[in-house]
Formats: C-alpha cells, sequence, structure tokens
C-alpha cells in the first residue's frame, strides 16, 4: 500500500496531515494448530498482508480511530482516561486493550497526550491470518514511536495476549502476538509456547508458493467453539495429571500419551488432547523436514496435520474442509492444510508456481457447488514484523 494514499484518507478524516505511518503484519501457521495454549509448538510466519496506520498528535487528551475498512462506523473517540471494554467500540478494543495494559508498565507516565489514528488493512479480518494480533502489535509500535518509550519486544508480546485473554476475553495463546511480533522476511519462527524458546527457519520455496485461501465465512471466536476446546484440553490435562507428572499437554509424545490417555475416560476429551500431543510431535518433524528442505514431508505433515483438525478437534467444516481436500486432488499440491483457530477462515496450501492457476480454478469450482460461498486467494510473502514507514 502507497503511503500516499494513507496520507489521503488521513486528511480527509482529520483535516490535518499525518507525520507517522506504520504497518504491522498478519500471519499464517504453517504448521502447529491449536498447541500454543497446550505448551507445544507451532511454527507460523508474519506475511506481508497487514495493517496500516496513519498517526499524529491530536489537540486533546483523547484518542481518535478511524478505519477506511469500516467507513460507516465513524470515528470513533476515546479518552486516554477511561479506556474501558465496550462491545460497541467493535475493532478499536484491540488497540484500547494494548494503550490500557502498556501503561501500567512500572515507572512510565506514557500518555502525555492524544493520538489521531488512521487504519487501513488489507488483511481479510475474522480469517485466520490474525487480524487482532495484527493491530494490538501495531498499537505496540505506535506507542513506542509516538510517545519515545523503550519496551522490549517480548513485553509487546504478552501484552497482546494479556488483551485477548482479559479485555477481549478470548482464551488464547501466544502464537498469534509472537509471530507478528518477532516475524522476519523469509524465515519462519519455530516457537516452543512452552519456554518461549524460537528458532528461525529459513523457508526456502524455490519454484514454489504457498496460498492462501480463504472460505470467506466469517467466524467469533469469542461466541464460537474456540474457549470449549481449550476447556476440553485442561480438563484432559487434569485428568492425566493424576497418573502422570506433566504440566501441559505438550510434555507428552505419541508412546507416552497411549500409555497415559486410559486415565481420560472420555471419548471427546481423548481425541482433543490426542491432537494437541501428535500434532506438537507432528510440527517438531515439520521443523526437521524444513531444516533439510524436504517440502514433500512438509507437505505431507500438514495434510496429516488437517485430518487431525478434521476428525479429532472437529474445528474445520464443510467450507475447510471442501477448499482443503479440493486442493489434495490437484497435480503440482505438496499439502494442505486449514490455518488459525478453524470454524471458518482461512487454508493454506504449498503449491509449484505453474500449478496455482489451476488450483484456484478445481477449487472454486468444488467450493461454490458445496457452499453457499466464494473463495478468495491470496499469495503473499513471507514479511518482517512491525515497522515504522518512511
Amino acid at each position: 500500500m502507497d503511503i500516499s494514499e494513507l496520507q489521503v484518507g488521513f486528511k480527509d478524516v482529520y483535516d490535518t496531515d499525518a507525520t507517522n505511518f506504520f504497518f504491522s503484519p498478519g500471519r499464517i501457521n504453517l504448521i502447529g494448530e491449536h498447541t500454543d495454549y497446550n505448551g507445544g509448538h507451532v511454527f507460523p510466519a508474519a506475511i506481508s498482508l497487514g495493517t496500516y496506520a496513519a498517526v499524529s498528535p491530536s489537540k486533546d487528551n483523547e484518542l481518535h480511530f478511524f478505519s477506511a475498512n469500516y467507513p460507516k462506523n465513524g470515528e470513533v473517540v476515546v479518552s486516554l482516561t477511561n479506556l474501558e471494554y465496550k462491545k460497541e467500540d467493535s475493532w478499536t478494543n484491540y488497540l484500547k486493550g494494548m494503550f490500557t495494559f502498556l501503561d501500567q508498565t512500572p515507572d512510565q507516565d506514557a500518555y502525555s497526550f492524544g493520538l489521531n489514528i488512521y487504519i487501513k488493512g488489507n488483511l481479510p479480518a475474522a480469517s485466520g491470518l490474525s487480524s487482532s494480533a495484527s493491530m494490538e502489535m501495531l498499537a505496540g509500535i505506535i506507542i513506542t514511536s509516538m510517545y519515545d518509550i523503550e519496551i522490549d519486544p517480548l513485553e509487546i508480546v504478552q501484552t497482546g495476549k494479556q488483551v485477548e485473554n482479559e479485555y477481549i476475553g478470548v482464551n488464547s495463546g501466544i502464537m498469534d502476538q509472537f509471530a507478528v511480533e518477532m516475524g522476519k522476511k523469509n524465515q519462519a519462527v519455530f516457537l516452543d509456547t512452552n519456554t518461549l524458546e524460537y528458532k528461525l527457519f529459513p523457508i526456502n520455496l524455490e519454484d514454489m508458493s504457498i496460498v492462501i485461501m480463504n472460505t470467506n465465512k466469517p467466524r467469533n471466536l469469542v461466541d464460537g467453539k474456540y474457549n470449549e476446546r481449550r476447556a476440553e484440553c485442561e480438563e484432559a490435562l487434569t485428568r492425566l495429571q493424576d497418573v502422570v507428572n506433566i504440566e501441559s499437554l505438550g510434555e507428552l509424545d505419541e508412546k507416552s500419551f497411549d500409555e497415559y490417555c486410559y486415565a481420560i475416560g472420555d471419548e471427546t476429551l481423548i481425541k482433543r488432547a490426542r491432537h494437541a500431543v501428535i500434532e506438537n510431535q507432528r510440527t517438531i518433524r515439520a521443523g526437521e523436514a524444513m531444516t533439510n528442505n524436504d517440502l514433500q514431508q512438509f507437505g505431507r505433515l500438514m495434510n496429516a496435520s488437517h485430518i487431525s483438525l478434521e476428525y479429532d478437534y472437529e474445528v474445520t467444516g464443510i467450507e475447510l474442509d471442501t477448499l482443503v481436500h479440493t486442493a489434495w486432488q490437484q497435480d503440482g499440491v505438496l499439502g494442505a492444510r486449514m490455518t488459525g483457530a478453524g470454524f471458518g477462515g482461512c487454508a493454506i496450501a504449498l503449491v509449484e508456481n505453474d500449478a496455482i492457476d489451476n488450483l484456484k480454478k478445481e477449487v472454486t469450482a468444488a467450493y461454490e457447488k458445496a457452499t453457499d460461498f466464494s473463495p478468495s486467494f491470496y499469495i503473499t510473502e513471507i514479511s518482517d514484523g512491525p515497522i515504522e514507514l518512511f
């Protein structure tokens, strides 16, 4: 997106010039789904689709928000002395939450003036590409730049998770914020969510691309099944702890899970825990495959991940399954799986470049026949984390 587009939009709304410009990426998760809150590994990457902001100081003690993506909502104005959550404030709550919790940092009187903030994103909302984490990390770089304060990136990541958990009400893990904030161009983040130790893996796709396939089916994690899945995993863990000394499902491998799963005693809970355990091990193998540049094996592991999410975790549905199953049938596709929390959103496919057009054609035909939606496709680059634009 050209900065001039942000400049024009900002001036139309605020009748003044923006002084600073920012970008925060979205993310895809290559593999490792619903493992982050279970103490497992994830393998995400920041992407070149994301959220842009034009900003200037305001003449009052207020935050003025406007989104070019939701112009009918108009300008949302909140006082810096009253940043409580309000459902009617919609998307601005992700930014308000960051201002709320970062202001609680010891020995910092962060906000001595208000801001005009103009937002425009090219990341589809509620698609499983972390539009919320993108906005949270965008708020982090806006706050540190505009108020000239230093905050450790990991603290910004942890604050984003706090916003999701305590302010928004989604009992999510830390993967999304970590991937967005720590992302590096042409590298994926291999993260142990139990210890927060991570490695950056170069992604060498050569004559292949990662194609994002959007169901265009909206979802709502607060009102949906996300919190239910986490509660089911927590209950399975509690039952396992009666017979084995563990703090998280991520501490088990396939062999130990097989040995102790009898203690769970419930078919549904066994399936949920089995996914968390084996997906974690699958993600570790995927990291090894990427290290060895074995994209064939990586693709097979992607496929296995989707099957586990479909049958054991039950978070896919006809929309995601149609996209993924159809992709599997196409020549030149090494692997495909849903990405994100599920219940709608997006899938990704690892595809040879000369097979992309056929993939789009065949997937669109099958998807429109099976559902009430038409899919969208994005070919994106792996990106750096939040930056100030010049």
